[in-house]
């Protein structure tokens, strides 16, 4: 597709998506049907109606529609994420408190940490279906991968999942040391991608065939699309990213400022925030080589142009719903499942000799295209997540605070939402507009609650303002309680220090509040401790560091899979000794 092509297609989207888009507010008598938009990595000012370069005109269309949630928090890494939104309950009572890469051994399948979803789970999909919903997935599952552990053992009635943290974009292969294989399955049935595989153009195109297999139901449906986009490997089609050529020369810094003065004038941040400052190890682009900085650039420009491609698959699944009838009576929500990805993996010894063993590169030249392995990094990362500080893995804003978009019947139109609320409030959100009844047993189990308030009027509250929602990953955490939050972040990104902000007006954390206010962080601390008790939080490991721990299990992965070569060295070794024994006993017996 060309340039020209492309720039046609999205100018076609975005004029259909404005005549058409009765879908924002229709008249709703019957239950509606339920599209969720799971984007991966995608930093709080990465979407174009956050303040952000890439054009996404299918997503402006959404938030034109619906509401923007400001203060809406996940976890910090992927598989906790999913199984919150999945089910409405606390990522540790759901069995997924933290993802199979950073797992250290003294939590291997304790309570909580099987890193799958536990007996007794139950996913949305599966009280949705029960209620007389299709249910459909595709994309990246990351919620266990044995017997009973995939899609359609929870509830989905179709599914092509992947159940890697990430996988190539544009081929069934790794991208990391720590898988040897991309294993995709359709209906729990190992499964094999297309020659013509783009990510985000197949798991629209798959999910469009479910949809139109089921045509004729008369039930409502839901369909969760969990992208790829924009985990690393991050790559796109060339047409996409060369939409946004020349945007980030002038580096990172220039880029937080530029989201940092949007976020504000969209009314997305906080008069009295002020910009978190880059770290003293962020390295300044200044000093960069012209080499350096172009291969910077053409990242984020590859960055960006996957946000572009997956708008626009996103704006076909929905103009299918148009021209079949069904997007005036659905209920869509995207957000993202963490903070801005900042690992940089050409900085682990020995990458560079797996990418070429691999078939990867890394050049300016074609950055994001078929065979090339970009990623953002972390001072990107740290620009991408603005107004928040840090990123992905840490339990500062700039890790837990995402774009939140929900459209549909009975939403407010253009409204934005700046009360606290949190990824497991996703779940019951839906079970309450596809109008499921839950016993007491059911309620209790779920954690959140419902966004419907702030929906119909987004200036409503979702939490009281004394009510403490708490949150862990892999020692990182946080606790949050009206305006204010107690976070500890882990070295080596942190120093396990407890430290206290009151996010509603210094989202960027950057006036701790421990020492003029040390009552209330004990109180926040104490809050923490009764809620990690509750949903059964493990402390870490002495001196556990998530950098180390992610390099010995990609290690040990990597033994698991070549322990064949040295029982089979060892097997030819024996057999040349028995050989060499039985030669020389004919030999001294002929003698």
């Amino acid at each position: 597709m060309s340039l020209r092509q492309v720039i046609a297609c999205i100018t076609f989207a975005a004029t259909a998506l404005c005549a058409g888009a009765s879908w924002a507010q229709p008249a709703a008598p019957a239950r509606p049907n339920i599209v969720v938009f799971l984007v991966d990595d995608a930093g709080f000012s990465d979407f174009s109606a956050y303040g952000g370069e890439a054009r996404m005109p299918a997503i402006d269309r959404l938030a034109q529609g619906g509401v923007r949630f400001s203060n809406f928090h996940t976890s910090p890494l992927c598989a906790p994420s999913r199984a919150m939104l999945l089910t409405g309950m606390d990522s540790h009572r759901t069995g997924v408190s933290t993802i199979p890469e950073v797992l250290p051994p003294e939590q291997r399948n304790r309570p909580g940490y099987s890193l799958r979803l536990e007996p007794g789970v139950e996913t949305v999909a599966a009280r949705l279906r029960a209620a007389g919903y299709r249910t459909y997935m595709t994309g990246k599952w990351h919620l266990g991968h044995g017997p009973g552990d995939l899609p359609d053992a929870h509830g989905f009635d179709r599914s092509f999942a992947l159940d890697a943290s990430g996988a190539d974009n544009w081929a069934q292969k790794s991208y990391l040391p720590y898988y040897a294989t991309a294993d995709w399955f359709e209906d729990g049935a190992p499964a094999s991608l297309p020659d013509d595989f783009y990510s985000s153009q197949f798991l629209i195109d798959r999910m469009i065939d479910y949809l139109d297999a089921d045509a004729a139901a008369q039930t409502p449906f839901f369909a969760y699309v969990a992208f790829q986009a924009v985990h690393i490997p991050v790559q796109a089609p060339r047409a996409f990213i060369e939409l946004h050529r020349g945007l980030y020369d002038q580096g990172w810094r220039a880029l937080q400022a530029r989201r940092f003065a949007q976020a504000r004038a969209l009314g997305l941040v906080s008069e009295t925030a002020q910009m978190p400052a880059f770290p003293a190890t962020a390295r300044n682009w200044d000093a960069l080589s012209p080499e350096q900085r172009l291969i910077e650039t053409r990242s984020m420009e590859a960055h960006a142009g996957m946000l572009s491609a997956m708008d626009h698959h996103i704006g076909r699944l929905i103009a299918y719903l148009e021209r079949t009838g069904a997007g005036a009576n659905t209920l869509f929500i995207i957000t993202s499942d963490n903070g801005p990805e900042p690992s940089a993996p050409m900085s682990v010894d020995g990458f560079a000799q797996w990418m070429a063993a691999n078939g990867y590169r890394r050049e300016a030249a074609d950055m994001g295209e078929r065979g090339s392995l970009a990623y953002i990094g972390r001072e990107w990362a740290l620009a991408t997540a603005t107004p928040g500080a840090f990123y992905k893995f840490t339990a500062s804003e700039g890790g837990l605070r995402v774009p939140l978009i929900i459209a549909g019947p009975q939403v407010a139109a253009g409204g934005i939402a700046p009360g606290f609320s949190f990824v497991t409030d996703i779940a019951p959100t839906m079970l309450d507009y596809a109008g499921v009844a839950l016993d007491e047993a059911a309620r209790a189990a779920i954690d959140g609650r419902t966004l419907r308030p702030a929906l119909g009027d987004p200036t409503a509250p979702i939490y009281p303002d004394d009510a403490p929602i708490g949150v862990e990953v892999s020692g990182n955490a946080a606790l949050f309680r009206g305006r204010h939050k107690a976070v500890r972040n882990l070295p080596p990104l942190g120093d396990g220090r407890w430290r206290l902000y009151d996010i509603a007006a210094d989202p960027g954390e950057t006036r701790d509040l421990s020492a003029a206010e040390p009552a209330l962080l004990a109180a926040l601390i104490a809050d923490y401790d009764a809620y990690a008790a509750r949903v059964g939080v493990l402390e870490m490991p002495a001196g556990y560091d998530i950098q180390r721990q992610v390099s010995r299990n990609a290690l040990a992965a990597q033994a698991r899979r070549l322990a064949w070569i040295p029982a089979l060295a060892a097997a030819i070794l024996a057999a040349l000794v028995g050989a060499w024994v039985v030669l020389r006993r004919r030999k001294a017996a002929k003698t």
